[in-house]
Formats: C-alpha cells, structure tokens, sequence
C-alpha cells in the first residue's frame, strides 16, 4: 500500500482569504464572527457568522464566470487555485488585466505541472448553490421564470465545484462530488486518501465548499434550534457551559493529496502523512448525534494508522458549540479512547471560524497538518465556563507542543461521521 501526503493547502475563510492567512489568525486566537451583512436582520434572532471579507473571485474568475457561478463554486475554484500553487503544481507566471485595470490570475495562461492532467478532484458541499436558488427563487415568483439564468442548474449542483475546477486546472482524471452534510469535507480528503492508497498516480485535490449564508439558510438551522442566540463576537464557544448553538460560516478548503514516492520525486513540499480514515453512520437519528457511531469512526482512523490511544497527540475536534453536539462528541473521545481520554489536549477552530459546514471538516484538517508541521495546538476561544460534562483537556491559549499524530473529527445530519488520522513525516 502507498503511503498517502498531503503537498498543497489553499483555503478562503472568516479568518482570511487565504491558508496563511487564516492559519496566522488561528494561531492569534482571532475571531472572524461578526455581524449579518448580506441581507437585513432586524427581526431575526440569529445575527452572526463567519462571512469572508473582501473575497475577491476576480483574481481567479472572469466577470462572466462570476456572474454564473455560485459563490460556493468561486470559493472552491480560489482555494484549489491557491493549493496548486502551494504544491508547485502551477506557477501563474501571467498576470492579465481586465478592462477597469484590476489584475486577474489568467488560469489559461498559467505553467501546468505534467501531472495534473492525470490528477483528480474530489470536493464535498452540505448545501451546494443554496445561495443563487433562493436568489432565483425569488426572481421566477416576483417577475417571471424567463428571467431566470440559463446556468442556474449547472451552477447550483452539488458536482459542480469539483466538475468547475477540474475544467480551470485541466485535470482529466477522478472528479467527484460529496454531499454528506457536515463530514463532507473530510469525507472528500479521505476518499481521496483510499484512492491514492489503492494506486491511482495522480495527485486528487480534496476539500470542502460552502456559501450558505442566505435567508433561507440562517433561518432553517435557526428554527431547528441549531443556531446561537448571543448576538456578539463570542457566540460560537464549543464545550463552555453557556454555549446555546453554533454560527453559519462559509468558506473552502482544498488540500492536494500525492502518493509519497511521487512527492519525493518532483521535490514537493510536505506538510504531514494521512494514515487512516474512519467512515460511520449512526443509523439512529436524523438530528442526535450519538457518541457511540462517533467512536466508532475515531476507532477505524486510529486502526487504520496503526494508533493506539496514547500514541495521539492532538484532537481537532468537531466542537460545533451547540449543547447535545459537544456533550456527544466529549462522550465519543472517552468511549474512543478510555482514560488516555483526559490528558489529550483537544481545541475547536469553530469557536474562531463558525461551522463553514462542509468546508469546515477540510478547513480543520489543514488546521491538524499545520498543528503537526510547526508544532502548535490551536486555542478553543471564547471557553470561558467549564461545563462539568465536557470534562476533557480542551486547550484555551495557543500552546507550543510536538506533535506526531493527531485526529480530525468531522460529524454531520443524519448520523454521518468521517474522522481523519495524521502523521508527520520526518527526514
């Protein structure tokens, strides 16, 4: 079996518009939860997320591109864009200039390395063009279905922000899309692992997409009682006691995955090694989690890596910040890991990005390879009121430690879990 690393990470989230970027305010303990921008909410409970801020989709889009494309599409072509160019698997050596002079990363004209052709894509999304639906919607009820954009299909499915970026980088290999709800992210990350392990010879661009910051998004998590009330910076705070619900973010994360040999070989830089994959579902309900089916996911990854529970060094947890969500996953960790349970330090990048949805299970899995690469355990924000039934060693203050391997937890509706095992790579 080849040994399956990770070469390249670009991603756009409340915390930066790029990796970098976010990866620097994570390790501030920054927050990019702020109030509701994209439509009015006088009357709404519900008035924060994590909105990118001053995204640009122009350098990576043409105006045409952008108009027909849902944002969740646009966000998944730039972190792809910018994990390429992590990799070193293009150099965007030509800057075009549109007609009001602003500079565009002209993919056409970019140096493609040779084995992108070959390559793959495999990217998840919860909720897909949710966005340009509900806009859509609203023009075929107002005026008349003739107004609505021929690309409206095609732009909203699901498939089309690994089919988009696929057709931008020239990629002509494996292309999938994954809608399992929250785990979909690192659901994508660890079917590409399995594929790569199992001989394809490309390198598969993996991650997670979503846009769902719409009316019809805030409002349907809202009522399910699934969203935070607290109205201030602070609203998303995983495992404290006064936690109420999480925050709707967007966002996209996009991680390249190389067969190791190969990585060696065209000199690539690696951030850490992916060695083992837990995929469950609970088959118990359509919202409750259960600590069980959640366990038994951490369990395969750990098997499959050949981990015993003192072997880890740091979990990435899911930590959404609702009540039943942080309790469960507490409960999953014991069940996974016994009384080795108590002294793993474990944080949330949620309490600082909001719940990116699909994004968010690819965005902290970067997160975790950064972790392992320079060696810092991110903060849990905003844990102020210690909840006697999340009793684990959550980690409040970004701390230096040296980590070999750590998990990922990505948990989702419908029972559906996907946890990541990694390792570094040393030498």
């Amino acid at each position: 079996m080849r040994k399956v690393v990770v070469t390249g990470i670009g991603a756009v989230s409340s915390l930066g518009n790029s990796f970098h970027e976010s990866w620097t305010s994570v390790k501030k303990g920054l927050s990019g939860i702020a109030p509701l921008t994209r439509f009015d909410v006088p009357l709404m409970r519900w008035k924060m997320s994590g909105e990118l801020k001053c995204f640009d989709a122009g350098l990576y889009l043409s105006q045409k591109e952008i108009t027909h494309l849902d944002p969740f599409v646009q966000y998944a072509v730039a972190a792809s864009f910018m994990a390429a160019e992590d990799a070193g698997l293009i150099q965007p050596s030509a800057i075009s200039y549109q007609p009001t002079g602003k500079k565009n990363k002209d993919l056409s004209l970019v140096t493609r390395h040779s084995s992108l052709a070959s390559g793959g894509v495999i990217i998840g999304s919860s909720r897909g063009g949710i966005t340009t639906i509900e806009r859509s919607l609203a023009i075929s009820n107002q005026q008349s279905a003739k107004r609505l954009s021929p690309y409206l299909m095609p732009s909203t499915s699901i498939n089309m922000a690994a089919s988009y970026v696929a057709q931008k980088l020239g990629i002509k290999g494996h292309c999938l899309g994954i809608s399992n709800a929250c785990s979909s992210g690192a659901n994508a990350i660890g079917e590409a692992y399995r594929l790569i392990k199992s001989g394809y010879d490309g390198p598969v661009f993996a991650g997670g997409t979503e846009a769902p910051i719409c009316r019809l998004c805030v409002e349907g998590y809202g009522v399910s009682g699934a969203l935070s009330k607290i109205n201030d910076a602070s609203a998303s705070r995983p495992f404290d006691k006064t936690r109420d619900g999480f925050v709707l973010a967007e966002g996209a994360s996009v991680l390249i995955l190389e067969d190791y040999e190969m990585a060696l070989k065209r000199g690539a830089k690696i951030y850490g090694e992916i060695i083992g994959y837990g995929n469950t579902t609970d088959a118990f309900h359509q919202t409750r989690p259960s600590a069980e089916g959640e366990a038994r996911a951490i369990r395969l990854a750990m098997e499959e890596g050949g981990l015993l529970p003192e072997d880890v060094d740091y979990i990435n947890a899911h930590g959404t910040s609702t009540p039943l969500g942080d309790k469960t996953e507490t409960e999953a960790i014991k069940l996974a890991f016994g009384k080795k349970a108590y002294e793993i330090p474990i944080s949330s990048v949620k309490s600082m990005t909001g719940h990116m949805l699909a994004a968010s299970g690819a965005f902290e899995a970067a997160v975790t390879l950064m972790s392992i690469y320079e060696g810092v355990i991110p903060a849990t924000i905003n844990l102020k009121t210690k909840d006697p039934e999340c009793d684990l060693n959550y980690v409040t203050e970004t701390t230096k430690s040296d980590i070999n391997t750590a998990i990922s937890n990505s948990f989702g509706f419908g029972g559906v879990n996907a946890v990541l095992a990694f390792k570094k790579v040393r030498g």
